[in-house]
């Protein structure tokens, strides 16, 4: 556990009282957590003060004319570092990011950046809080997103994955060190479902389940293996498919008019094809100009490969949305 995250604690209180997090997210919409997020529903909604954005890593459409994966990773950490000396080092609580941004694209981080923002926070006395809340228990074919990553984050925000949904339930995993802090300081918080007993025997039998019944490793070879697969290979045949990305049963495919210049398509068009879709027998989840193939972990080959036949058949029948 990082060693300076009992400084980062008190130094917040109340001496810092800036959250960093990025443009390409979705942190929720109450409070704080919609002024968090980096999407333009904040913009009519910022009633919370001290939350700085910054740009996080999407080579595909990259803010820092990367042209490698490592070319991004090395610009972004850039970024970051020069975001938290002109906001001022000791105001910033801290780091809050999703180990995958979900609604903001499917956003896999390149080869060291989570490391290099570890190393960041570390070296400003920075708290670290990844949000874990979509990518989290089993999505990404690992119990934690960032464990993929080789990092440990001083705080981690869950829901939905925890108990399958059955009770609603979210809560926030806390490092032993900031933990310690409160053996002789009292937190100020709490609300009226909190550590409710239903939601928490859900949770409880939900991930015995999920351990018996290998249900991450499942996620991990049906999205790395036949899933994975099939999602390349419908975007070497299709031409509106620009990029796929993802780990384990969170992968997206990014839709485009026109691959060279990377042309999102057209609202219109994606409504169109999102109809298509669920005529027939397919429920997608539709973002701007992409499609978030992010099937229950539970989910069996036979049913991939039903579900990657329609998406190839109602893309081939759009092909024509594409630049010749």
């Amino acid at each position: 556990m990082p060693t300076k995250t009992p400084f980062a604690w008190r130094a917040c209180i109340p001496a810092r009282d800036k959250v960093l997090s990025a443009y390409r997210s979705y942190h929720g919409n109450t409070g704080s957590a919609i002024a968090a997020t980096g999407d333009w529903r904040r913009v009519p909604n910022e009633y919370s003060r001290g939350h700085v954005h910054f740009f996080n890593p999407y080579l595909y459409r990259s803010e820092f004319n990367a042209t490698t994966e490592q070319e991004e990773c090395t610009r972004a950490l850039a970024h970051l570092r020069r975001m938290i000396e002109c906001e001022g080092p000791a105001s910033i609580a801290a780091i809050l990011l999703e180990s995958i941004p979900g609604t903001a694209g499917i956003l896999v981080p390149p080869d060291g950046y989570m490391k290099g923002v570890r190393a960041l926070a570390d070296e400003f006395g920075i708290i670290l809080i990844l949000d874990e809340v979509m990518a989290g228990f089993g999505r990404t074919g690992s119990w934690f997103a960032f464990e993929q990553d080789g990092i440990v984050p001083d705080l981690i925000t869950f829901a939905k994955g925890v108990n399958a949904g059955y009770v609603p339930a979210g809560g926030v995993i806390i490092s032993e060190a900031i933990a310690h802090y409160f053996d002789d300081h009292f937190f100020a918080g709490g609300l009226t479902y909190s550590g409710h007993p239903l939601a928490m025997a859900a949770i409880v039998a939900t991930l015995d389940t999920m351990k018996e019944e290998r249900i991450v490793e499942n996620a991990a070879s049906i999205g790395n293996g036949v899933l994975r697969q099939g999602l390349e290979a419908l975007a070497a045949s299709s031409p509106l498919v620009g990029q796929v990305r993802g780990r384990g049963v969170f992968q997206a495919l990014e839709l485009v008019s026109d691959r060279a210049k990377k042309t999102p398509l057209a609202a219109g068009d994606m409504a169109e094809i999102k109809g298509a879709l669920t005529e027939a027998g397919l429920l997608s989840f539709v973002v701007e100009n992409r499609i978030h193939v992010v099937p229950p972990c539970t989910i069996t080959a036979e049913q991939v490969q039903k579900g990657l036949g329609i998406l190839h058949g109602v893309l081939g029948n759009f092909a024509h949305l594409a630049k010749s």
